[in-house]
Order: structure tokens, then C-alpha cells, then sequence
């Protein structure tokens, strides 16, 4: 029996129309040294069909359901426990493998001559439904990029956006199980935590070439999106007290929330409201200023400041391909039901 060498390992929950596709995207291309294992964090949907139907086409699929969620950094963080291979790769459930990309990343961890502690995969972007091109490539970079144990600082201010992306984690196991996961439980980060809590033990890469095919706005926290962006991210990312502020402010403001334009931008994409003002700004210690700006702002109607944030983007950064989609799927934006709802 060939050893594993690779482990995909997908967290799921009520995402069987997606994880379909996703399996099906693995399957061709995972050869003997592949394994796939999905924790489902206690679907209700037809994921128990899903997962059933692909151990019968790809016999190397292993599945733990749960009797309820625990939280996606703790599905993900199982997963990798009861992974046998060498490396993980931390898969959405909705996200595709392009044609190649296990073969390449398998080649990548043969490269090293210590073995590479982290592997980074770039990915393009797509429309929810795959049919349009958002994005071509989330990292740009002319050739692959390698990082030593040295760099961590370089690889947090260049790569730190991008990781915000799970997808594109491949790690070694055994770092995985030897470091702090707890601590990041519950951030939505897990991948982030253990991968800058400390020093990495050798080389990291980064594939400069797109393998993967991300299906854009279509996560499951987007409703929660103000407090994961405003507050969880921030706050992992300047935790890593070991590393110049310089690198951290690359990534993120410590307190993004305090600037108009972030707000604005927030309203205009339908996230922000006086809901979201009332719980995460107004219990905050900041100045008078600071709470009426951000009161002010989650009172302007949504439609208007959508429209204007619509004609800034097209206008003025017509490259800014993601915000402008984001202002476009909005609930304020034309077509989409949110004029009369302008909470």
C-alpha cells in the first residue's frame, strides 16, 4: 500500500450542491499518494449522499460526521488530525481544483532539501456560478517565490492578505499537530495562527501559478463578514507581538473600523448598518468622534451611498474588480431587493 503523501482535507456543513463539484475536481487528478477526508460538521443537507457516492469512486476518501457543528477552525483542525499524509491541504467545500494542480503541489514538496514547512497555492477568482472571470490571479508574481525560516516577517506582509484564503494552505502535518490550535478557535483564521504564532522550522513557497478556482462571495460567514474583517482579522494578525508593526500594517489596520472610507465601503456593500454599529463600535472605548462618524455613516440610506461607491469604482479603479462586484451583489444595489430595505 503506497504511502500518503498528500491528505485534502475539507471542512463541510449544508454544502452538498457545492461539494460535489469540488470532489469531482480532486478525484481525477489524486493518484495513489492522495487522500481526501472531509469532516461534515452535522449537515442536514444531502452531504451524507455526497460523501457516500464519492467513497465508492475514490476508495481513499475517509469522512467523520458530527452531531453538530463545532466551528470551522475545529472541523479543519480535525481533519488534519486524522490525516495520514505527509502534507495538508486545507480545501473549501465549494472551491475547485484547476487540471494539474495535485501533481504540481506533490512535485513541490519533493523540491526541498529539508522539506518545505508551508506551501502556498495561487488561485484565480470566478463569479459564484464559475461562468464569469473576476480575477485572474490572487497573488502576482512573476515565478515561484521562496521564503526562509528568516523571512516570516516578509512572508506575513506579502502573502498575509492572500492566506486570509484557507484554500491555498498545503502544510506539513507534523508542524500542524505540534503547535497551538485552541487559541484560534473560533477566529476563522486557525490556518493563519499556526502558521505566524512562531518562527517556521524551514522554507516556505509560494506557487506563483493559479490551482485553484475560487468561487467568489459565496462563503458561508458573509453575513458576518463587518465582524470578521473589522475585528477577527485585525486582532490575529497584530497578536503576532514577534513580528515588525511595519509587516502587520501590510496585512491590515490594527483598527480598520475607524476610518470613513472603510465604513463607507462597508454600507455601500450592504454589511454595515446601525445593527452592526450598535453591537461592535458603539461598546468600544474610542473617542466621541470616532462613535459619531461610524453612527453617522450606518445612517446614510444604503441605496445612495451603494450608487456612489458603483461609480467610484467603475470610474476611478476599474481594476478593483472584487470591490466593484461586491458594491454590484449588494443588497442596495439595482436588481438586487435591497431599495426598500435600507437597514
Amino acid at each position: 500500500m503506497n504511502p500518503i503523501r498528500l491528505s485534502i482535507c475539507i471542512a463541510t456543513l449544508d454544502r452538498a450542491r457545492f461539494l460535489r463539484q469540488t470532489l469531482e475536481s480532486i478525484f481525477p487528478q489524486a493518484g495513489p499518494e492522495v487522500e481526501v477526508v472531509v469532516v461534515d460538521g452535522g449537515s442536514s443537507d444531502e452531504t451524507p449522499v455526497i460523501v457516500d457516492e464519492g467513497k465508492r469512486r475514490f476508495p481513499r476518501l475517509r469522512s467523520i460526521r458530527l452531531d453538530h457543528p463545532g466551528g470551522v477552525d475545529r472541523d479543519f483542525d480535525l481533519a488534519v488530525s486524522e490525516a495520514r499524509g505527509d502534507y495538508c491541504w486545507l480545501f473549501p467545500d465549494d472551491d475547485l481544483l484547476k487540471a494539474g494542480a495535485i501533481s504540481r503541489v506533490l512535485q513541490a514538496t519533493r523540491e526541498s532539501r529539508e522539506h518545505y514547512a508551508l506551501v502556498i497555492a495561487n488561485a484565480e477568482v470566478r463569479t459564484a456560478d464559475l461562468t464569469a472571470a473576476v480575477d485572474p490571479v490572487r497573488l502576482w508574481l512573476d515565478a515561484d517565490r521562496t521564503y526562509g525560516p528568516k523571512d516570516q516577517a516578509q512572508l506575513l506582509a506579502e502573502t498575509g492578505p492572500y492566506l486570509s484564503y484557507i484554500g491555498g494552505v498545503i502544510i506539513r502535518r507534523d508542524l500542524w499537530t505540534s503547535r497551538d490550535r485552541r487559541a484560534y478557535f473560533g477566529s476563522a483564521f486557525i490556518h493563519v495562527g499556526v502558521i505566524f504564532q512562531a518562527p517556521l522550522p524551514s522554507d516556505s513557497l509560494v506557487i506563483s501559478e493559479p490551482l485553484i478556482t475560487i468561487r467568489y462571495g459565496n462563503a458561508q460567514w458573509s453575513p458576518r463578514s463587518f465582524e470578521i474583517w473589522m475585528f477577527n482579522w485585525p486582532e490575529l494578525i497584530w497578536s503576532f507581538s514577534h513580528l515588525p508593526e511595519e509587516a502587520r500594517r501590510k496585512v491590515v489596520p490594527r483598527e480598520p473600523w475607524k476610518r470613513a472610507k472603510t465604513l463607507l465601503r462597508y454600507r455601500a456593500a450592504g454589511a454595515y448598518g446601525l445593527k452592526e454599529y450598535q453591537r461592535w463600535i458603539r461598546p468600544r472605548p474610542c473617542s466621541s468622534w470616532i462613535k459619531l462618524m461610524a453612527g453617522l455613516i450606518a445612517a446614510l440610506p444604503g441605496p445612495y451611498v451603494n450608487a456612489v461607491a458603483r461609480f467610484y469604482y467603475s470610474r476611478f479603479h476599474p481594476r478593483s474588480r472584487l470591490e466593484l462586484m461586491d458594491m454590484q451583489s449588494s443588497r442596495f444595489s439595482p436588481g438586487r431587493g435591497g431599495a426598500a430595505n435600507g437597514g
